[in-house]
């Protein structure tokens, strides 16, 4: 396994990769990895000759009051998480490689990043958008893999590519869930035993929705109702948003009809979790 630090460093074994003709498959994480990443990685031998990993704890996509600084890290067990998956590269650059002193130019996307989340975490997905862009400029992969739990991020990540003519394939892998549907996510290790009990009610009501919408209701008010309701009994979650949304534009629907996007996002105290379920009406 072999871990690359420097920006130069990156761009140079890319280049000599693809001067041999092969193809690369990038997963980029913010490390505290967990086996919804290593079903990417899995995933990722499949599309590339070489695969690499980056593990970069992004700070333009935290807000002040946000988790930057206690955000899990542990290169190490990450290290050894993915031994199991070699051979591939870990690109693990330093805050300061990535952003210099003086870093003013941004990437930022327009209308999907000011939907959902991005009305909750203001600059959010413009830090997100600066970094893939950088990383796609420094990895320069053939293919990128992302999960389906970061639904909006992964739908803004496919118009970035679109919209500036990156050529690459986005690969997008279903969500990783723990023993009670709750969606893997390098956040959980915050929960404690009572809050982690509690976090299994947000996979219960997509079910609930599931369930009412397959079983004919039609009035989005009430599944949504119903939705908050079963939320309701768990008084430590306070809902941030529950939408029923078209899965393309991420506006509400009114008629359910074809593909639709169930989306949640709740805090926990400080823990903010987001998960959602697409269903065929």
């Amino acid at each position: 396994m072999r871990v690359i630090k420097s920006v130069k460093e990156m761009q140079i074994f890319s280049r000599k990769v693809k001067e041999r003709g092969q193809k690369i498959a990038f997963v980029p994480t913010m490390g505290a990895l967990h086996d919804g990443h290593l079903h990417l990685v899995e995933e990722a031998h499949k599309h590339g000759d070489v695969v690499v990993v980056s593990i970069f704890v992004n700070p333009t996509q935290f807000a002040p009051s946000e988790d930057l600084s206690r955000y899990p890290r542990n290169l190490a067990k990450d290290k050894a998480l993915l031994k199991m998956f070699e051979p591939l590269v870990i690109f693990h650059p330093s805050p300061t490689d990535i952003y210099s002193p003086n870093f003013g130019t941004w990437v930022e996307e327009d209308p999907l990043s000011k939907k959902l989340c991005g009305k909750f975490r203001l600059g959010h997905f413009k830090g997100v958008t600066t970094i893939v862009a950088k990383l796609f400029n420094i990895v320069a992969p053939d293919v990128a893999l992302f999960g389906a739990k970061d639904y909006q991020q992964q739908l803004i990540i496919k118009k970035l590519v679109k919209d500036l003519s990156y050529p690459i394939q986005i690969v997008v892998i279903p969500t990783a869930r723990e023993y009670d549907g709750l969606a893997m996510s390098s956040r959980n290790a915050y929960l404690t035993e009572h809050e982690r009990k509690a976090a299994g009610m947000i996979y219960k009501a997509l079910i609930r929705a599931k369930k009412d919408i397959e079983g004919g209701d039609r009035d989005c008010s009430r599944i949504l109702l119903n939705m908050r309701r079963l939320l309701g009994f768990e008084p430590i979650i306070r809902i941030d948003y529950i939408n029923l949304l078209n899965p393309e534009t991420l506006e509400d629907v009114k008629d359910l009809k074809g593909k639709i996007l169930i989306a949640i996002a709740v805090r926990i105290h400080k823990i903010r979790l987001i998960d959602n379920l697409i269903i065929n009406v």
